[in-house]
């Protein structure tokens, strides 16, 4: 488990101090998979660093798995960042050598005979489906593979955790595609905690299960996706799920905002609403996405008819989540 302890982290710049982290706490558990998202400016970039142990907090700790890092020494310090990878948006790799030869060279920094280097780099290959770019040079990659070889480079170590700042950046929709699903495989078949930091909420919607979400340094709000899904406050929530552009709402009887999860309840909870208690329900507004492999529609639904309040009361029993209940003067309990 991660754990950030009311960190504070400044800059000193022309003007003065800047401010990039402001008491920050979170957890991140074993195996999990946190999106830190937010504006440019927002400090994603510098928790990123913070927590891969490439820059110290001013204030507050730092714990993998209990162990506070700011009480190491030096040698621990830099063993325990033998434990944790790190990936930049830029790649970074090496002209000189090949996609493998990038790959290998933490090991062979680190002394790790022939080998096993040639069977971690072919797993890591196979991981990031570039077997057959093996011999290939930087310049001869696209930058999503350039990227995807970068991943497998911070993946070498066996890391227990694994930051990657910005890691779909400037790549086409195929490239930051590619690069997701390597850092899903990643979590998936090797068991890396995941932390991502990145303005692409595609990102957090395709692999993550928390997110946090981060302005001018400070903490607005931290949880599970799912289960923030049902904070009709929720800020994730606006950023995640489809924007509500509805049409006015001409002779409904009720209005409402529901969300509702999975194929079952998208596909079937809304006709099945109307059918059962004999009410029209139109669809205003919203739309569909998905979070990892569920979908997840988010809609502005018109009712009409006598049991209309009864029909939302059903949706919300049934899973859905009704969050703005609206409706003429009197509004709906639902």
């Amino acid at each position: 488990m991660i754990t950030v302890e009311n960190v504070s982290k400044s800059f000193r710049s022309r003007t003065g101090s800047v401010v990039a982290l402001d008491g920050v706490s979170l957890e991140v558990n074993a195996g999990a998979a946190l999106g830190v998202v937010g504006p440019s400016g927002s400090g994603k970039s510098t928790l990123a660093r913070v927590v891969s142990l490439q820059e110290r907090p001013d204030a507050g700790a730092i714990r993998l798995d209990g162990l506070n890092t700011a009480t190491l020494d030096t040698r621990s310090l830099r063993a325990t960042r033998r434990q944790i990878g790190f990936v930049a948006g830029d790649a970074q790799l090496f002209n000189q050598r090949t996609a493998a030869g990038n790959i290998a060279l933490p090991l062979e920094q680190s002394g790790v005979d022939g080998p096993q280097r040639r069977a971690r780099v072919g797993r890591l290959l196979d991981l990031i489906g570039l077997t057959d770019k093996a011999a290939a040079y930087p310049v001869d990659l696209t930058d999503g593979q350039r990227r995807r070889v970068a991943v497998a480079r911070a993946l070498v170590g066996e890391p227990g955790l694994l930051l990657a700042d910005d890691p779909t950046a400037n790549l086409d929709a195929d490239g930051a595609a590619g690069v997701m699903a390597v850092l899903d495989r990643a979590r998936a078949e090797l068991g890396v905690t995941l932390l991502v930091a990145t303005q692409d909420t595609n990102v957090v919607r395709r692999i993550c299960d928390d997110i946090a979400l981060l302005e001018a340094g400070r903490l607005l709000e931290h949880g599970n996706l799912f289960e923030l899904l049902h904070d009709p406050e929720s800020v994730a929530v606006r950023e995640l799920l489809p924007v509500i552009d509805a049409t006015p709402s001409v002779g409904h009887d009720r209005t409402a905002d529901v969300v509702l999860i999975g194929f079952a309840a998208v596909g079937a909870l809304l006709p099945e609403a109307a059918s059962r208690f004999g009410v029209q329900v139109s669809v205003l507004g919203g739309g569909l996405t998905r979070l990892g492999e569920t979908p997840v529609a988010r809609f502005r639904i018109g009712l009409r008819g006598e049991r209309a309040d009864g029909a939302l009361a059903w949706i919300g029993d049934r899973g859905g989540i009704v969050h703005q209940p609206l409706a003429g003067p009197q509004g709906v309990a639902a």
